[in-house]
């Protein structure tokens, strides 16, 4: 089905491309044999945690910054890499081209004439430890995801301090499938994090709502 004329995933397609319907369970195979880390973040690890669907545009994946050598080596030419810059500017990232400085994103794709893959996230850390990009705290990898089989997602929590700030509609529909299932040091935790950093924010009286 095509996005309705006018819409946010039509412009986009207008001047990108489409997105292939990637899911989770994809992923290990477009990544190759990377050896580091990965997890999956976004609605997709919304979608895991709560046992419910939405529709997705993309799928947001994730990898410490300091592998991106070892992803590209695992892509080895089968994926071309794209780094996003500001006001929609792409970046080809090769030996011959690296990643510019302020880049964080990827986009990755066989070629020129097919959709969009994965959207990699490239996450900052501390000698191992994931950073959080919104307050610049860490914690071991192990202490902020958890895993479905084999698939490593992050925790629903901190997906959604990622995604308070935006607060589209998709967003909004993740917290209120999330809020009824976090534990109470998770919604501790999303709720502490949203009065420190977004005062005023629209979620935090949803907290108080929630059964």
């Amino acid at each position: 089905m095509s996005p309705a004329k006018g819409s946010e995933e039509a412009a986009f397609r207008s001047r990108y491309g489409p997105w292939a319907n990637v899911t989770p369970g994809d992923v290990s195979d477009l990544l190759g044999d990377l050896d580091r880390p990965w997890w999956v973040a976004g609605g997709w690890a919304i979608d895991a945690f709560t046992g419910t669907e939405r529709d997705h545009e993309d799928l947001d994946l994730c990898v410490f910054r300091t592998d991106l050598d070892a992803l590209l080596a695992a892509l080895d030419d089968r994926l071309h890499a794209w780094a996003t810059g500001l006001q929609g500017s792409l970046w080809p990232v090769t030996g011959e081209y690296p990643l510019p400085g302020d880049s964080t994103q990827l986009w990755l794709r066989a070629d020129a004439t097919s959709p969009w893959l994965l959207d990699v996230l490239l996450t900052p850390d501390d000698d191992g430890r994931w950073v959080h990009r919104r307050d610049g705290s860490s914690a071991p990898l192990d202490e902020v995801t958890w895993r479905s089989g084999e698939i490593r997602y992050l925790d629903p929590e901190i997906v959604l301090m990622y995604k308070a700030k935006a607060n589209r509609s998709k967003d909004l529909s993740d917290l209120r499938r999330a809020i009824p299932q976090l534990d109470d040091h998770a919604r501790k935790r999303l709720r502490e994090f949203l009065i420190h950093s977004h005062p005023g924010h629209a979620w935090i009286g949803l907290f108080n709502s929630a059964s």
